[in-house]
């Protein structure tokens, strides 16, 4: 549990670096392996003020389980996702630039970049508006992402959720999804972005997700 206090703490400033937050908007959860209980950020620390110490634990109906302050207010929303897809590990909330554009028009980020095709195997999806305060942004993110490639979702007129096998791993989709908000976005500016085929952009998934980087041997 305290190592995955100290990984969840320490992505919070991967957002930072990559600038997909401000202020105190933004958090990061982190499953905990074997059990039904989560790490969340709590809500309104400033970044700088994270440490693996005021990290809390929620159980999978959001219950405040173990820590001194409250939860993120988007628990709700991650709860939902660690109760419904069970294969996801770690969620991601950012309010990025770029990525919010796109939520704030109600449009998907079409698949016109191999990387696109590498990371999220398609578009990355719009998902209904929701208010916070219940799970209902959660039932969003789920109806959408479950069943789809991408790893992450633009909630209308709201912001990037991600998720992954495990915290990094939904990090990673949120910096990935807020590039490509920005390069498809600078390339709609110069004219109209030339999709990319549905086989072209299922071999380059396959590649990417089976056959990129360094493999442990078997």
């Amino acid at each position: 549990m305290n190592d995955l206090r100290k990984i969840v703490a320490d992505l919070h400033a991967e957002l930072v670096r990559y600038n997909l937050v401000v202020w105190t908007a933004g958090n990061v959860s982190g499953r905990v392996p074997g059990e039904d209980l989560f790490v969340i950020k709590p809500s309104g620390v400033s970044y700088d003020e994270l440490t693996p110490e005021n990290m809390v634990v929620c159980d999978l109906d959001g219950n405040l389980v173990e820590g001194e302050h409250s939860p993120s207010s988007d628990t709700a929303a991650h709860a939902y996702v660690y109760r419904n897809m069970p294969e996801v590990g770690g969620v991601v909330h950012t309010h990025s630039t770029y990525a919010s554009a796109w939520a704030a028009r109600g449009e998907a980020i079409p698949c016109v970049l191999t990387a696109m095709a590498d990371e999220f195997g398609g578009e990355i999806p719009v998902g209904p508006f929701a208010l916070i305060g219940d799970d209902s942004i959660g039932q969003g993110i789920v109806q959408t992402l479950k069943g789809h490639r991408s790893k992450a979702v633009l909630m209308q007129n709201h912001g990037v959720f991600s998720i992954g096998k495990d915290a990094k791993a939904a990090v990673k989709a949120a910096v990935m999804c807020e590039d490509v908000a920005r390069t498809v976005h600078v390339a709609r500016q110069l004219g109209d972005p030339l999709p990319i085929a549905q086989d072209d952009i299922d071999r380059l998934y396959d590649r990417y997700q089976n056959v990129y980087g360094q493999r442990s041997p078997r």
